[in-house]
C-alpha cells in the first residue's frame, strides 16, 4: 500500500528519529574514536631523524586499527622558529597527541604550553625539554629517551683505552641550547676527565657535517698534537673523519661518534671511527607514541622524575 505524501514524510521522520538513537555503524565508530598523533621531528637532513620517522611509519601502519599519525620535521637542525610553526599547524589539525624531538629545550616550551591547553597529550623524546622551564609553566611533559650522559661516557671511556693520560683531545659538541649536545659533552668531559686527558677545545659543529668538518680543521690546525676529536653526534664525526683525512693525519687522530647510523658503519669497519652509541633510532619515536596513547586513554605513564629511560649501548667494529 503506497502511504499518501503527509505519511511518507512522517515515516521518513520517525525512521530517521530511530536511526539517530541507534549506535553508529562500527566502521564510523572507530574513525571517530581513533586518536591523531602529530609527531614533530628535527632535521630530516640528518640520517638518524629520518631512520626514526621511518621507524614510527611503520609502527603506525602495523597499527593502523589503533591511531592515525601525521608527520612533519625541519630541515636545518636550529630551524627553531619553523618548529615552532609545525607545532602551530599540529594544534589547527587538532591533533589528540604530541610527539617532539625539540629542536631547543627552551624555545619550544611555550607554543607546547599552548597545545596543553588545547587538551593535547605531549610526549618529549630525543632531546629532553627544560626541567625547570617546563616547572615554571607548570607542564608535566615526561621524556622518552636514553640517558645521554651515559652514552657519551661509554664512548669516551672506550676511547680513552686507546690513548695515554695527557693526551690532548677536542669535543665537537651539537646545537648548545640543547640538553642532549650539554648531556654528551658532559659524558665525553666524564670520560676525559677521569682518565687524565687534556680537553683543549670544546666547539659546536651544531649537529651538521661540514660544521663539524670545519670545526674539526680549525683544531687540527691549531693544536697539531690533538690525539682524537669525539663528536656529539655521527654527522659531525663524518665531518670530522673529512678533516682528518684533509689534514693528512688519518690513523693519528681517533674519531669518536654517537648514533650509530648506517653512514658510519663501514667507517666503523675500517677504523676511520673507533665507535659510536646506538640509542635505537627506529624505536625513538615510536616509543614516544606507545607513550602518547596511553595518556590519551587516560593511563599513566611509568616515568621517574619524569622521565622515561630507553637503551644507549656503545658500538665498536664487528
Amino acid at each position: 500500500m503506497k502511504l499518501p505524501f503527509a505519511g511518507r514524510l512522517l515515516a521518513v521522520a520517525v525512521l530517521a528519529a530511530a536511526s539517530a538513537a541507534l549506535p553508529l555503524s562500527s566502521a564510523f565508530a572507530d574513525d571517530a574514536a581513533k586518536p591523531k598523533v602529530g609527531l614533530v621531528m628535527k632535521s630530516l637532513a640528518n640520517e638518524f631523524f629520518v631512520t626514526m620517522q621511518d621507524g614510527a611509519k611503520d609502527y603506525q601502519k602495523a597499527h593502523a586499527a589503533d591511531f592515525d599519525m601525521i608527520t612533519n620535521g625541519i630541515k636545518n637542525e636550529t630551524d627553531t622558529s619553523a618548529q615552532i610553526d609545525i607545532v602551530k599547524q599540529m594544534i589547527l589539525s587538532k591533533v589528540n597527541a604530541i610527539v617532539i624531538a625539540p629542536a631547543d629545550s627552551k624555545a619550544l616550551v611555550k607554543v607546547l604550553e599552548d597545545a596543553s591547553k588545547a587538551r593535547i597529550k605531549i610526549v618529549n623524546i630525543d632531546n629532553r625539554l627544560d626541567p625547570d622551564v617546563l616547572k615554571g609553566k607548570n607542564l608535566d611533559i615526561p621524556f622518552v629517551g636514553p640517558d645521554n650522559r651515559k652514552g657519551a661516557k661509554l664512548v669516551g671511556d672506550y676511547l680513552a683505552k686507546q690513548l695515554a693520560a695527557g693526551d690532548k683531545v677536542g669535543i665537537i659538541e651539537g646545537v648548545p641550547t640543547t640538553t642532549n649536545a650539554q648531556q654528551r659533552t658532559a659524558g665525553f668531559k666524564d670520560a676525559m676527565d677521569a682518565a687524565g686527558m687534556k680537553i683543549v677545545s670544546t666547539q659546536s659543529g651544531n649537529w651538521e657535517i661540514d660544521e663539524g668538518r670545519k670545526v674539526a680543521s680549525a683544531m687540527l690546525s691549531e693544536y697539531p698534537d690533538l690525539k682524537a676529536l669525539l663528536a656529539g653526534n655521527d654527522n659531525m664525526a663524518l665531518g670530522a673523519v673529512s678533516a682528518v683525512r684533509a689534514a693528512g693525519k688519518s690513523g693519528k687522530v681517533l674519531v669518536v661518534g654517537y648514533d650509530n647510523i648506517e653512514a658510519i658503519k663501514p667507517m666503523l669497519q675500517d677504523g676511520r671511527v673507533l665507535a659510536t652509541a646506538d640509542q635505537a633510532a627506529k624505536d625513538q619515536a615510536v616509543f614516544g607514541i606507545q607513550n602518547a596513547l596511553k595518556l590519551v586513554k587516560g593511563e599513566k605513564v611509568e616515568a621517574k622524575d619524569g622521565v622515561i629511560e630507553t637503551p644507549v649501548e656503545l658500538v665498536l667494529k664487528k
